[in-house]
């Protein structure tokens, strides 16, 4: 039997995303952002709402998404409870190492093995929803999360999503089936 819950975010997993931006004085600013998702092959969309991160985007056009992992989980959660309008010092208080991307104007964190590069497409703001568009210029991958073959390999990458029924953060789990395979024997006549 089901039971009603009323009017909860149920989007279950939802992804931990690092939204990195410089300020307009160069400073890294990291932001945890589950709401976020791919929009297109190339382009990127996150529902962010008035931060000191969109203000960056706008002044700056450009940031990076990177996908957070198990190892910094400690780091990913501060980026997410601290905010840079009221801590100076928010990314250095974090001890990880920020790099200039080569192909946009915001940082890399080193220690998160995968990195979107995003330029500014849009910014959406309407009544209900502050909305950054971006498209993504490349993408940067330790090589330890590579298979053979030099694709991401999601197992290793280690990735962790957000719980909103629980509040938790879990890791992600084995493959299971592949995607557009296991239900081919159900297209059959």
């Amino acid at each position: 039997m089901k039971k009603d819950l009323g009017v909860v975010p149920a989007v279950f997993p939802m992804p931990v995303l690092m939204i990195g931006t410089y300020d307009a004085d160069g400073v890294p600013d990291v932001m945890n952002a589950a709401w976020g998702t791919i929009c297109d092959m190339d382009k990127v969309a996150l529902c962010l709402g008035e931060h000191q991160t969109t203000k960056n985007i706008a002044q700056t056009g450009a940031f990076t998404v990177a996908i957070a992992d198990a190892a910094h989980v400690k780091e990913a959660d501060f980026f997410g409870i601290a905010s840079a309008g009221k801590m100076a010092d928010k990314f250095a208080r974090s001890g990880m190492t920020a790099v200039k991307s080569t192909r946009v104007n915001a940082p890399i964190v080193e220690e998160f093995p995968l990195t979107m590069e995003c330029t500014l497409l849009e910014q959406v703001r309407t009544e209900s929803v502050e909305m950054v568009i971006g498209k993504i210029v490349n993408v940067v991958a330790d090589e330890c999360v590579l298979d053979e073959k030099g694709k991401v390999d999601a197992e290793k990458l280690g990735a962790i999503s957000f719980d909103q029924f629980g509040k938790n953060y879990l890791t992600m789990g084995a493959k299971i089936a592949g995607a557009w395979k296991a239900g081919v024997p159900l297209m059959q006549d």
